[in-house]
């Protein structure tokens, strides 16, 4: 679903309350969305991003503004409000897998089920399948903060068996989920940002190896997600080879220079299939899912390579921003549309120079 950012941005300037369900605003240094009539301090332009539903800018990390109470807007486009009527039906049911089924939500809602599924991944730019995923995750990130044992936070989000959740987490976790209930208690972590064309890049590690790579709009912010994510874990600020690795990162983006930084990331063995097939895609040029999982001679295979990228916790040295839709769309990117098509810009730029 594509949205009219300049007519947008206008409707903010203006706090135009016309225009209040048509889309949200996002503010990437605060977090949080709002309507555009909000009488919030004004943003600046490039801090906001716009989204056509509560759910989508959900989806991206944000939160609802308290003042303007984004969430009771009532939405004005037929697409968006399928998109998130599906969305609160799958978080208000996100304990029971079989109710969000594409069959299901189908019966839920009187569409055809491949309607269902295009219409919400245009609006959410995700299937409904991943947005499960992500709720389910988030669900029990939730839980496991609130103090409940781990079996139970995980039957509450939806995780059918021990297996099925040891298999889904671990590696989104970057820890066990016993460490990550106890805030990261006992785990000691380093960590440098490094600014760059694309955002402050920020890096986590253990003694292994490194165990993050993030973009944020600065440095406070990615160190406060660190933190806010880890509360109890030892998070301290690393020596020069952190940051030496840092800027190795960029160089080898901007300049094509070979990277030996040693990973500490918990994944499964299809995932590091999907991610070396990512580092072979050689620097500013694309691939679609569906290609990707030919490589691997997996025909039917998209959406798994699809939900591999989306485990990702090692941006820019698991080159996922490579990978695009089936139409060669920027989509779905953690760090933005535009962070992607900047860091393929360079990777084309024989000068590293955006």
């Amino acid at each position: 679903m594509q949205l009219d950012t300049d007519a947008c941005w206008e409707a903010v300037l203006t706090r135009d309350r016309s225009a209040d369900g048509l889309f949200f605003t996002a503010v990437r240094t605060t977090g949080i969305y709002c309507r555009p009539g909000c009488p919030s301090r004004t943003p600046r332009r490039e801090n906001v991003a716009f989204y056509p539903t509560p759910a989508a800018a959900e989806a991206a990390g944000f939160r609802a503004c308290k003042r303007c109470r984004p969430t009771e807007a009532e939405l004005r486009d037929p697409a968006a409000q399928l998109a998130q009527s599906v969305a609160e039906h799958i978080q208000q049911h996100i304990d029971d897998p079989a109710a969000h089924t594409l069959d299901s939500l189908s019966a839920q809602f009187g569409y055809d089920p491949q309607h269902i599924q295009r219409t919400f991944k245009a609006v959410l730019g995700l299937t409904p399948r991943q947005y499960a995923e992500a709720v389910r995750l988030d669900t029990f990130k939730a839980n496991l903060r609130a103090g409940e044992p781990v079996l139970e936070a995980a039957f509450g989000a939806g995780y059918g068996s021990s297996a099925h959740l040891y298999e889904q987490t671990n590696d989104r976790l970057g820890m066990t989920p016993s460490a990550y209930r106890k805030g990261g208690k006992g785990v000691h972590m380093s960590y440098a940002t490094v600014e760059s064309p694309f955002g402050t890049l920020l890096l986590a590690a253990t003694e292994r190896g490194v165990s993050a790579v993030r973009l944020y709009d600065d440095a406070e912010s990615a160190v406060a997600d660190l933190r806010a994510e880890f509360p109890l874990a030892e998070v301290t600020p690393g020596d020069a080879q952190l940051t030496a690795w840092g800027e190795a990162i960029l160089a080898h983006v901007t300049e094509g220079e070979p990277l030996d930084i040693p990973l500490d990331i918990q994944a499964t063995a299809f995932q590091w299939r999907v991610w070396r097939a990512l580092q072979d895609i050689p620097r500013g040029q694309t691939r679609t899912y569906q290609q990707v999982a030919d490589s691997l001679d997996m025909p039917t295979g998209a959406r798994a390579v699809a939900s591999a990228c989306a485990a990702n916790r090692a941006a820019l040295i698991i080159p996922c921003h490579r990978v695009v839709g089936a139409n060669g769309s920027l989509t779905g990117y953690r760090w933005g549309v535009g962070r992607k098509k900047a860091l393929l810009q360079a990777e084309r730029d024989e000068r590293g120079l955006l």
